[in-house]
């Protein structure tokens, strides 16, 4: 009997012992439950180059709390688990936002939302431009920055801030006064970074309605305004420069395309037809417009302009929902015969959710759209969102081409948010939408992230990465973060 319990006994260790050489470990940080790994990445001196998606802007400001749910904080701090170092932020003074510039308010508190529309909070920005901070800063994202700003000698000169030859943002932590956004990342010596810069280049041009320059054909960007569309050849030479500059002593990286202004709830949140009329107020329109209709029949009849353009700029409305009235400079000029280039909004034209500060609800309330066309500076046309997406098509091209020639990780950040404008993505339980304050995805400004929208960002580069360099990291979850910022820090 004694025997058999031994044998027994014996067996049955050597099935543990089975089990336990069979038995699989699974790393619940990590994408593939195996333990987390960098891969053949070195995250040990990260920096990351940009504007203000990369900065962490928000509700229309740059705020502590935002800076802190940036896509390049989140990245830290998984590289963080593989033996990334610090991650230094340039932070702002408080949770208000804005700027001071020798104690005048020059850019705006952020917004909240009170229940019916985003206004600003209370309080005053503490910010000021010409306090300096000290040290290299690993996040440079510089709100405001287009792609050759950062390749500027002297874009961090506070002297030049008042004169707008200067960026108030990068002022604050330049390492000097003629410094350059690249020559701070690279004097950190990185062993990794990440660029995503260009929006910018189109966004300008874009959110003013197409009121700049397109700027294709010109490379001289020391000639360019606000809100002029860069030069593709500009472009490619500009980021070119960028990227082998940070290479150049073995860094690997990650870089990201530029996504579609119509992606964002700034250009699809107001739609195309939306005056709603009643019979009555349809008929006295159609009454108003009923000359310039006339006229351009007598400018059809003339040979001006062709029978389709005349359909096209011929204005009724109806009961119901109708078509917004617009300005149109792509039109033929029919000045001479004091016609106007007037013509309705068609589902191709995008109406700017604000415009100069103003919001297009109040706007459409007060008449304009119906009684008084729509001016250019608040629509992006069929015209002008068709050059914003030659350009971005173009500079798309350049990102990806230097991506694989120089063995960087791609983000295919235009893909993502045209999914995010569409069905959504969806992490944790949670879907996010670009639909405007309800999708999850967008801030209150409607152009830049939410917490979670920068979460989903920070997913993509963290995909990137691990399909480039072999690392594992796990998505981070939706659940974590916030869809908007409340009025009160306090409740943050």
């Amino acid at each position: 009997m004694i025997k058999n319990i031994k044998w027994l006994f014996l067996v049955s260790l050597t099935f543990v012992a089975c089990n336990n050489d069979d038995e699989v470990t699974t790393v619940p940080n990590s994408s593939d439950g195996l333990p987390l790994t960098a891969g053949t990445a070195d995250f040990t001196k990260y920096v990351a180059l940009g504007n203000s998606l990369t900065a962490g802007f928000s509700d229309n400001a740059l705020f502590i709390e935002g800076q802190k749910g940036s896509y390049t904080n989140i990245l830290a701090q998984q590289f963080a688990q593989v033996g990334g170092g610090e991650f230094k932020i340039p932070f702002m003074n408080d949770n208000v936002g804005g700027l001071l510039f020798g104690g005048m308010q020059i850019q705006g508190a952020r917004l909240y939302f009170n229940g019916t529309a985003p206004v600003p909070v209370t309080g005053t920005p503490t910010t000021e431009v010409t306090t300096k901070l000290t040290g290299a800063f690993n996040n440079l994202g510089v709100p405001g920055a287009k792609s050759y700003h950062l390749l500027a000698a002297g874009y961090g000169n506070p002297a030049g801030v008042p004169l707008g030859q200067a960026n108030p943002y990068y002022a604050r932590f330049a390492s000097s006064a003629t410094a350059k956004v690249v020559d701070d990342a690279t004097a950190q010596n990185p062993t990794f970074f990440s660029l995503w810069i260009g929006n910018n280049d189109v966004l300008g041009y874009a959110t003013s309605g197409g009121t700049g320059v397109n700027r294709t054909g010109n490379p001289n960007v020391a000639a360019y305004g606000a809100n002029d569309i860069t030069d593709p050849t500009a472009f490619a030479g500009v980021y070119n420069t960028l990227v082998t500059n940070l290479t150049a002593n073995g860094a690997k990286g990650v870089v990201a395309n530029i996504p579609y202004v119509t992606s964002v709830p700034f250009f699809t949140t107001v739609k195309f037809n939306a005056a709603t009329l009643s019979a009555a107020q349809a008929a006295a329109l159609n009454s108003g417009y009923a000359p310039y209709n006339g006229g351009l029949q007598l400018a059809k009849n003339a040979g001006l302009i062709t029978e389709q353009e005349r359909v096209e700029r011929t204005i009724t409305f109806a009961a119901g929902p109708n078509a917004l009235v617009i300005v149109d400079e792509y039109l033929t000029n029919l000045s001479g015969l004091s016609l106007p280039s007037y013509r309705q909004a068609t589902a191709a034209d995008y109406v700017l959710l604000s415009s100069g500060g103003v919001s297009a609800q109040a706007h459409l309330q007060a008449g304009n759209g119906t009684q008084f066309p729509l001016a250019d500076k608040w629509v992006l046309s069929k015209g002008e969102t068709a050059e914003v997406k030659t350009a971005t098509d173009a500079y798309n091209a350049t990102i990806s081409s230097i991506a694989t020639a120089k063995g960087l990780a791609f983000v295919d950040a235009n893909a993502a948010l045209v999914q995010v404008a569409g069905a959504g993505i969806s992490n944790g339980g949670f879907t996010v939408t670009s639909a405007f304050v309800t999708g999850g995805g967008f801030s209150l400004d409607g152009v830049h992230p939410s917490p979670r929208g920068y979460a989903l960002i920070a997913n993509k580069f963290l995909q990137a990465i691990n399909s480039k360099f072999g690392s594992n990291f796990k998505d981070v979850n939706f659940g974590n973060y916030r869809i908007l910022f409340p009025a009160n820090p306090a409740n943050f």
